[in-house]
């Protein structure tokens, strides 16, 4: 894989900030080189437009940092520029910035399809240039302020564009710690170190995501509640501002909104299941018990509960929260589930509390929503269903019975969060683990035969939403698959079969090299490959279409094709 490219545009001398930025992405890419280049001293705006011009040395270029200071604005709003300060000439400063802040828009939407960009807006003081007192905001530092907000304001719209979030900056870096006057004014270094830092940290953050967690279990007394419910009763248990409990409702709304948002919720708690149940039914309650799902309520282990629970959603450990107030339990489950992340519900402190929900909330979070996201806790109810109605019939009576529809999309947009999302998320049934940029993926669908198709699927238990992607290159009548994932939640549906012979039909394919290389999750997608192949897969493993036929159970979807190829 080539190195992972990111410009640095700054208005300054970029030195510690080159350097943190560089660390920070190398951190979040081990195996792979980090490039970081900067532009000219002094002409932010040039750097970012030269970033979206085509030339040999920008052609690899995948990621775009922005350091925005007020002096990129206009000079005079540095301490370095040599331009007199006075009343007259503040008009023409704050027009000059609304332009300089229109060019930098028009630039970044100039950039190529799939480059991530991440933007700091100015972080600095202002000189004291302004009439008024330093207590006192003037009106022309509110018109400045209004400009970047409105500036601001544009670009979060943007999908592969993140603003560094100035709160969190603030408690990184408090602004009385962040001006370096005297390296500033020698050398064009405005930054302190632990500044340099805290903005190289959450840029690089921005342009190489996490990966979001995606299930929540937790705990019901002293976590999702105050007391007891078996020593207090339904009625007894508390998370109101009147019984200055209020903390327990804090995480209550919090997990409303994560479920809103696709987390899956579920409870792990040792206790009476009548009372539990009561407790569900008031009215006060501040979140819909109907999110939940499962609820493993006994007086068993937790970890046979986090495991009954995994077990149902069909994920894997490492893409879960569980959160319980004993420090006990939270060792319990995580001796026997390495990998799941663990927080403590501190319920007698209140600053701990509501750091752990701003915790919660950076775990869980996402950039964009989708409508995709919306589905999934009903489709892990159907699938549920769908399993157990599976195991009462006979399977082949029961898939032609599903009256299945499989969606094909042979144009989806490089740009999708979900398409991306899938790629990088997937573990079961990927073909090979290999995680993406978006703009990896941006070159890898532009390539000379490329095939990109997104999946998706529902049948008469309800809509999945997107579930699959398959990446390949056609050449010669050999399609080469280079990405091949699709979701748990639509296991045992055939649906991989009938994504390979419409994959086959269309592109006129005769065999299919896939790319394949074993992971620690992969076991089911080499398992179906051994079905296929009738070996055991190796790397570069070949599918022929004689073999496919031959080895292909009867298949009842009905195919909807999208921008057929």
């Amino acid at each position: 894989m080539p190195p992972f490219s990111c410009i640095l545009a700054c208005g300054f001398t970029p030195l510690h900030l080159q350097t943190f930025l560089a660390a920070y992405l190398q951190r979040a890419f081990p195996k792979r080189k980090v490039r970081v280049r900067t532009g000219l001293f002094g002409d932010l705006v040039g750097t970012i437009e030269s970033a979206g011009q085509p030339s040999q040395d920008q052609s690899d270029v995948h990621a775009l940092a922005i350091a925005l200071e007020w002096q990129d604005l206009d000079p005079r709003l540095g301490h370095r520029e040599g331009g007199l300060w006075g009343p007259a000439m503040l008009p023409q400063i704050v027009e000059g910035a609304r332009t300089a802040l229109d060019r930098i828009s028009a630039a970044i939407k100039a950039l190529p399809t799939g480059t991530r960009v991440a933007v700091c807006l100015p972080t600095l003081p202002l000189p004291p240039l302004f009439h008024t007192p330093g207590w006192q905001t003037s009106e022309a530092e509110a018109m400045l302020d209004e400009a970047v907000a409105l500036f601001a304001s544009r670009q979060t719209r943007g999908k592969s564009l993140g603003l560094v979030n100035t709160r969190r900056l603030d408690v990184l870096s408090p602004a009385s710690s962040r001006y370096h006057a005297r390296n500033d004014l020698l050398s064009g270094l405005p930054y302190t170190m632990a500044h340099a830092d805290a903005v190289a940290e959450l840029l690089s953050k921005l342009l190489i995501p996490r990966t979001p967690k995606k299930a929540v279990i937790t705990d019901l007394d002293d976590t999702l509640w105050y007391g007891i419910v078996g020593e207090t009763g339904p009625e007894g248990v508390l998370w109101d501002l009147a019984s200055h409990r209020a903390i327990h409702g804090l995480y209550q709304k919090l997990l409303g909104a994560l479920a809103e948002e696709g987390v899956l919720i579920g409870v792990a708690s040792k206790n009476d299941p009548a009372a539990v149940e009561r407790v569900f039914a008031r009215r006060d309650l501040l979140f819909k018990p109907d999110r939940i799902f499962p609820m493993e309520v006994h007086w068993n282990a937790k970890s046979g509960s986090v495991e009954n629970i995994l077990r149902v959603w069909n994920i894997s450990a490492d893409s879960v929260v569980f959160i319980d107030d004993s420090p006990m339990e939270l060792a319990e489950v995580a001796a026997v589930h390495p990998g799941i992340e663990c927080l403590l519900f501190p319920r007698d402190d209140t600053d701990a509390a509501l750091a752990m929900l701003r915790r919660l909330r950076d775990l869980c979070g996402k950039g964009t929503l989708s409508s995709d996201d919306s589905l999934r806790l009903d489709s892990i109810r159907q699938g549920a269903a769908f399993q157990r109605a599976l195991g009462s019939a006979v399977p082949e009576d029961f898939l032609r019975q599903l009256d299945a529809i499989i969606g094909l999309d042979f144009q989806p947009n490089p740009e999708s969060e979900r398409v991306l999302e899938l790629v990088n998320k997937t573990n079961q049934f990927n073909l090979n683990g290999v995680r993406y940029t978006q703009a990896d993926w941006r070159d890898a669908s532009a390539r000379a035969g490329a095939i990109t198709v997104a999946v998706s699927y529902e049948d008469r238990y309800g809509p999945l939403g997107t579930i699959g992607v398959i990446q390949g290159r056609l050449k010669d009548r050999v399609l080469y698959v280079d990405v091949w994932v699709m979701s748990c939640r639509a296991f045992a549906r055939r649906i991989e079969h009938q994504c390979l012979r419409t994959l086959f039909e269309k592109t006129g394919a005769e065999e299919l090299i896939l790319d394949f290389k074993p992971t620690a999750k992969n076991a089911p997608l080499r398992a179906w490959l051994r079905e296929m192949l009738s070996v055991e897969p190796s790397p570069a493993c070949t599918l022929s279409r004689t073999d496919f036929e031959r080895n292909c159970p009867t298949l009842y979807h009905r195919v909807v094709e999208v921008n057929q190829p």
